[in-house]
């Protein structure tokens, strides 16, 4: 064959290289290629859009009871030990205080939180006190992650917003504030502080795990 030409595909005669239609049995040359390609990209494209749905957090178990199976018989263990682990996988919406939410190999604990009305110099507006919630993040992914306390979370007093308070904080004493980077396989325990109003019945606040994600883990306080 000589150089500049091809083979083709249907007749097999030697046509020059850039032909689209052979000169012999005058059928286009080429073309299938990129349809291939095309169908490939558009059938990935549907497969990310039916498997794209949002995540939710699973509940993990903090303490589990390791003596109550003890007396029970083989196949009543197995029932308890099936049951625990359905309860551990579950998907679930919103979490309390000491429960631990886990997303994208992010584990999250809504610790504690206080009430206080503030310091001789550090006050609330009047008919308002301050909420300090504590929470606690380990970071089981292999990528480090950042923490913002004024990017990474958002809450509502009784379905209204609140604004992250820097004189809530003031009144966190040795506690330590949640903002810096997490590595991979470490941990994080910070207080993030806010202003309510004092006659407040649930504060609820959404976590995000990464500042552009959607998925978000969702905590709750009840008085």
């Amino acid at each position: 064959m000589e150089k500049g030409t091809k083979v083709c595909k249907y007749c097999k005669t030697e046509i020059p290289k850039d032909a689209k239609v052979c000169p012999n049995c005058r059928k286009k040359q080429g073309g299938i290629g990129k349809w291939i390609v095309i169908a490939v990209i558009v059938v990935a494209l549907i497969a990310a859009i039916s498997g794209g749905g949002e995540d939710k957090p699973k509940k993990v178990e903090n303490d589990p009871v390791q003596n109550t199976t003890d007396n029970k018989t083989d196949t009543e263990k197995n029932m308890t030990e099936d049951t625990s682990a359905g309860q551990e996988n579950s998907e679930k919406d919103i979490f309390g205080i000491g429960e631990t939410a886990e997303m994208n190999d992010v584990q999250v604990t809504m610790v504690n939180y206080t009430q206080n009305s503030g310091s001789e110099y550090n006050k609330p507006s009047d008919g308002n006190e301050f909420v300090l919630v504590e929470f606690e993040i380990a970071n089981n992914s292999d990528s480090e992650i950042n923490i913002s306390s004024m990017a990474s979370f958002e809450a509502y007093a009784d379905d209204y917003a609140l604004n992250y308070s820097l004189n809530a904080l003031l009144e966190k004493n040795d506690a330590n504030q949640l903002d810096g980077t997490i590595a991979a396989g470490k941990k994080m325990n910070g207080v993030i502080g806010y202003e309510v109003p004092a006659d407040w019945k649930t504060i609820e606040i959404h976590f995000k795990d990464n500042v552009w994600s959607s998925n978000k883990f969702k905590f709750e306080i009840t008085k």
